[in-house]
């Protein structure tokens, strides 16, 4: 639907898109994700043919928005992060204007404009001065534009800044209902507004794409590995052996559990691999019970920070050919939890937390032998 490449825009000596790459499909919510500065409304003045680009070029529903720029306009929806209003102009004045620009039928205006007031909840607003609106009203009105001919792909760019939390809510819910006719492009800095509404993300910095993919497989990328953690009821041995018998563990952690009868374990395997329900049917089969059981991943905000901060790591986690981490940094990241777990964990004696550690314990964890450090003590 829009394709993008090599994009580049330079102001002077400051180079604010740098070789910018990707694809946007159809009837997803996609969240442009990036710190202040990153390129983010340079890239969309640039694919709304607000601004023309240094080197590169943009595509959109087949259309070279340089080249057939009134027929690449057609397909899309703009709310820039200003809405352009005039504030001189009532609601419906302005609407009524918007539609005349955009070439809706005549015939059709005036009930497109009241399904559209309806949509985005300012039909009570129709009669007064834009002027004399709040803030959030305004970027209703802003947002109302944008949607007039219910284009194919609509581009808001921080569409909820400076909203109070109602209203910020009324947007995202706005935006998810449009996500089911529209392909909706979500400008933000805000990671839980990125997090509550987007199918897909793509995160910018320093005006490159540094990573693109879905939440939850950005968050898998980024880790390495999967991590549940469990409380099962039963005896230490019981459930020890009960885990080995899992191929796709690569390492265990055990601690006395706060709740009675219990055994604490935090289980490593590949990050593609999900052990929940295998965890599940095999304790259940022993009559020992899960009682809790949580997957560990990293939040939004860490994978923005991890990324933005570390291009070496932002390289490996692009996901348009999805590649995993390499081995090295996967053990060292696992060793680095390791040590992690170890030091929290006051139940354990010195000599196991030694044994964990030692080479030849990290070469058993190597060949697959020696999943756990209680099967010694078996």
């Amino acid at each position: 639907m829009i394709e993008v490449k090599n994009l580049v825009k330079r102001y002077g000596d400051h180079l604010a898109v740098n070789r910018l790459n990707f694809t946007v499909e159809e009837g997803q919510i996609y969240g442009f994700l990036g710190p202040n500065g990153a390129g983010k409304s340079t890239t969309m003045n640039i694919i709304t043919g607000y601004l023309a680009a240094t080197e590169g070029e943009v595509t959109i529903n087949g259309h070279n928005i340089l080249e057939e720029p009134e027929e690449a306009k057609k397909c899309i929806g703009y709310l820039p992060e200003i809405p352009p209003l005039y504030m001189d102009m009532t609601v419906l004045e302005y609407l009524k204007f918007a539609a005349e620009l955009k070439k809706i039928p005549k015939e059709k205006r005036e009930k497109h404009i009241k399904e559209i007031m309806s949509l985005v909840k300012i039909t009570d607003m129709k009669n007064r001065l834009i002027k004399n609106l709040s803030k959030g009203y305004r970027q209703r009105v802003g947002l109302a534009q944008a949607i007039l001919g219910y284009p194919p792909i609509i581009i808001l760019d921080e569409p909820t800044v400076g909203l109070d939390p109602k209203q910020i809510i009324e947007i995202r819910d706005l935006i998810k209902s449009l996500g089911k006719k529209h392909t909706v492009i979500l400008s933000s800095h805000i990671l839980s507004e990125v997090s509550a509404v987007c199918d897909y993300v793509m995160i910018i910095a320093n005006g490159r794409l540094v990573a693109s993919d879905t939440p939850d497989n950005l968050s898998k990328l980024t880790l390495g590995s999967n991590t549940v953690e469990a409380s099962i009821k039963g005896t230490r041995n019981t459930v020890v052996k009960i885990l080995n018998q899992i191929e796709e563990i690569q390492n265990i952690k055990y601690k006395d559990s706060e709740l009675p009868g219990c055994v604490d374990v935090t289980i490593t395997t590949a990050k593609d691999k999900d052990i929940r329900e295998e965890l599940f049917y095999k304790m259940a089969g022993a009559r020992c019970p899960i009682l809790h059981i949580n997957s560990s991943t990293m939040s939004l905000e860490d994978i923005f920070l991890q990324l933005t901060e570390n291009p070496g790591k932002a390289e490996k986690a692009k996901t348009e050919t999805p590649q995993a981490i390499s081995a090295e940094e996967s053990e060292a990241a696992q060793a680095g939890e390791s040590e992690k777990v170890s030091g929290e964990d006051e139940n354990v004696p010195e000599e196991a937390a030694e044994d964990e550690m030692s080479p030849e314990k990290g070469m058993e964890k190597v060949s697959g032998s020696g999943k756990s450090n209680e099967e010694g003590e078996q």
